[in-house]
């Protein structure tokens, strides 16, 4: 027997955003600190929100304007929709669920964002008391990001298919809501992108003359650029993440159910099309037990209560997807249980593999620091073979992961009269949909990140006693590691997600031709032929080929943008930070302010430029292949596109994490001279790693995460504009 537990979703939904509203209650109700520390944070949020504004602003006309080119391109070219409504109807109802999708992106970011601000004061003084509760507040206020994102991306997409006929037509609403998260993807991108920008720029020219010419510490209020790079965490690393994995949960959702419209069919009922949703809706519950359980106990370090806290949810997770598919995919459960059970392991191992390739106690950190004796040049060295490396790893563990997973889907096939290759493909998506249910608390986790960065810096720059920074720098040391395995996370979810929803485009493809030559009389086997053709894609085709080799250089010309935008902005805030210094002698002696807001709007209007282009690049190229080379080529470009951007962003992500740590372990006395002298601050060796973390710095926190996003967007734009690009 089975149950339609749909009604999981919002009453789970809504109890997640409860929580995050008394997160967020707890978290401003705290001491705001000393008049210095408000200050600093009141610079900051003034700083944040300004870039914001123009920021989604910009986003805002861009997705208006990408609204309704898509809604218009559908009503006028679409001939053969795959859903029964008219062509008029289906342009305008895709633009809409775009710009409600684009729209809740945004919420989420802003909110998230805003929250982070307001904790970053509290957490230092917070720090002041007790290095207990400034962790407990750094969590909290990364799990009010981490909650709403979930929570609205699950009920985003709940209402959205209800709004759409879900409810009477439900092998229909999912194909119909697509523009949601292709609305979602667009905002994230731009998101990213600007933010990562933003925040990279600000971060490179702070260390390149502040710790590398001025020789003056990290957060030192005589950096002009330090505020800038503050502002920058959060809204890359808060507003920018916020969206991404909004976007991710989203996009994940709706391929998940589109697979599932199929066995809806093949089985005459309809929870197939409802099961992700519900699995994520108890992946919430499981992280609000996993967030309320951590405390940091005496003589601990920072990362093991976290750590911990990540177990509790881990265990709750897999009781919840045990209930839910044993009550909701009938006498077939187990094998989809095991498929799930699977995706959730496969989360614990990119945790583990991310922790080795950029934890300090590890030999590939500890492997760049060492070279970092030698100079710049080797550590660089050292860094990109780390980087290169720690990609076989991962991609053994997603091998492993889908045949895994596809093995136990297939299994099921028997019991439930349908074909192995249909049950093997919607056994990966339980793997990737049981990933995911971990998502609020590993958000939470990557927001701490920058809230306990943030208030390091807010403790430096205010002048706080010397022992509050030593407490500080413990969080701001286990925000780095959290803020790397989210990444690690993310990119897994990514590759479980990128076959899930290329084969939400390979079904959407052969539906839209059965439409069609069922419109123009085809006898029923020619269509059987014509469907079971939609499922392969030929590389000896030439055009297939071409596609495929498109999608390859659009991830790395896309990335190439990306980081050249940093180099640029970067050079022109040292040169603002070396003119400040150079003309105001006082700011050194202390005697002077710097002009924060100049650095800030270096930042800010760079940012704005430089993600255009690589944003309409994003989504201009996978139109233009479809269009031009056809419905199969676009299959290629997805395919190897997606492949290649796992396999950088890795390379980006852990390889960029791996610098920065390096520079942080020889910053915490780890690396010792040859005769066993602590090698300190202000050495070679020291500067050494701080150019080799420069380098890294736009890798991992720009175009890796929006690598990321990138791969999410041409599957979101593939889906939604498919019949464009299908002939027979």
């Amino acid at each position: 027997m089975t149950l339609n537990l749909v009604w999981v979703v919002p009453v789970c939904g809504v109890a997640a955003i409860l929580f995050a509203i008394y997160l967020a209650w707890d978290v401003l109700r705290r001491d705001t600190g000393t008049e210095e520390m408000q200050n600093v944070g009141a610079v900051i949020y003034e700083g944040a929100v300004a870039f914001l504004r123009r920021q989604y602003t910009t986003i805002a006309i861009l997705a208006v304007i990408t609204a309704l080119l898509v809604g218009g391109l559908i009503a006028l070219f679409e001939r053969y929709p795959e859903v029964e409504i008219s062509i008029v109807e289906l342009g305008i109802r895709t633009g809409v669920a775009f710009l409600a999708g684009a729209a809740l992106s945004a919420i989420s970011g802003i909110i998230g964002m805003y929250i982070a601000v307001k904790s970053n004061l509290r957490c230092a003084s917070a720090a002041g008391r007790s290095i207990g509760e400034a962790l407990v507040v750094a969590l909290r206020g990364g799990a009010v990001s981490g909650f709403l994102v979930v929570a609205l991306s699950l009920l985003g997409v709940a209402a959205i298919f209800y709004l759409y006929g879900g409810g009477s037509a439900p092998h229909d609403a999912p194909f119909i809501i697509v523009g949601f998260g292709f609305g979602a993807s667009f905002v994230a991108l731009f998101a990213q992108l600007g933010g990562g920008i933003y925040t990279k720029a600000a971060d490179v020219g702070a260390d390149l003359v502040g710790k590398v010419e001025a020789g003056i510490p990290e957060d030192d209020p005589r950096n002009p650029a330090v505020v800038a790079d503050l502002v920058g965490d959060n809204v890359g690393d808060c507003a920018g993440r916020g969206a991404d994995l909004f976007e991710s949960t989203v996009a994940e959702n709706i391929g998940a159910m589109i697979l599932g419209v199929g066995l809806a069919k093949a089985t005459g009922v309809t929870t197939w099309i409802f099961f992700p949703l519900v699995v994520r809706a108890l992946g919430l519950i499981s992280s609000i037990v996993g967030v309320m359980s951590v405390r940091l106990r005496k003589g601990e370090d920072p990362m093991t209560p976290l750590i911990r806290g990540y177990a509790v949810t881990l265990v709750l997770c897999i009781i919840g997807l045990a209930a839910c598919t044993y009550f909701m995919l009938g006498q077939a459960w187990w094998w989809f249980f095991i498929a799930g059970l699977i995706g959730l392991l496969t989360s614990l191992a990119f945790v583990a593999i991310t922790e080795y390739y950029t934890g300090r106690r590890w030999r590939p950190v500890r492997t760049i620091a060492e070279q970092s004796k030698t100079g710049a040049a080797t550590n660089i060295i050292a860094g990109i073979a780390v980087a290169f490396e720690n990609t076989a790893a991962p991609v053994i563990v997603i091998g492993i992961a889908l045949i895994g997973s596809f093995w136990a889907g297939a299994q099921a096939s028997g019991m439930l009269g349908i074909s192995a290759a249909i049950g093997g493909i919607y056994g990966t998506a339980v793997s990737t949909m049981a990933m995911l249910m971990t998502c609020a608390y590993i958000l939470a986790m990557d927001t701490f990140g920058p809230i306990a960065d943030n208030a390091g810096g807010i403790v430096e720059m205010s002048g706080a006693p010397e022992e509050i920074r030593r407490g500080i720098d413990a969080l701001d040391a286990a925000g780095n590691t959290t803020k790397a395995l989210t990444k690690g996370y993310a990119i897994g979810s990514a590759a479980l997600a990128a076959f899930l929803l290329f084969s939400a485009y390979l079904d959407k493809v052969a539906l839209v031709r059965t439409r069609i030559m069922e419109g123009l009389g085809y006898a029923p086997e020619v269509i059987n032929q014509m469907v079971a053709a939609s499922k392969v894609v030929d590389l000896s085709k030439v055009e297939v080929f071409v596609g495929a080799t498109v999608g390859a250089m659009l991830i790395f010309l896309f990335s190439s943008f990306a980081i050249r935008a940093v180099g640029h902005t970067a050079s022109n805030m040292i040169e603002e930070v070396r003119r400040q210094f150079r003309e105001d002698p006082g700011i050194m002696a202390g005697t002077s302010r710097p002009n924060y807001a100049r650095a800030v709007d270096i930042s800010t209007r760079a940012a704005l430029k430089e993600m255009i282009v690589p944003g309409v690049l994003a989504l201009a190229t996978p139109i233009a292949v479809g269009i031009i080379l056809g419905a199969e080529a676009e299959a290629a470009l997805l395919m190897v596109g997606t492949i290649s951007g796992i396999i950088l962003a890795t390379v980006m992500n852990n390889g960029g994490a791996a610098w920065d740590n390096a520079k942080k372990s020889i910053e915490a006395g780890l690396l010792k001279d040859s005769a066993g002298n602590v090698i300190r601050k202000g050495t070679e060796t020291h500067a050494a790693s701080v150019v080799g973390d420069t380098v890294g710095d736009p890798l991992k926190d720009t175009a890796g995460p929006s690598v990321h996003v990138l791969i999410k967007l041409l599957a979101t734009t593939s889906l939604v504009l498919a019949p464009l690009f299908i002939r027979l």
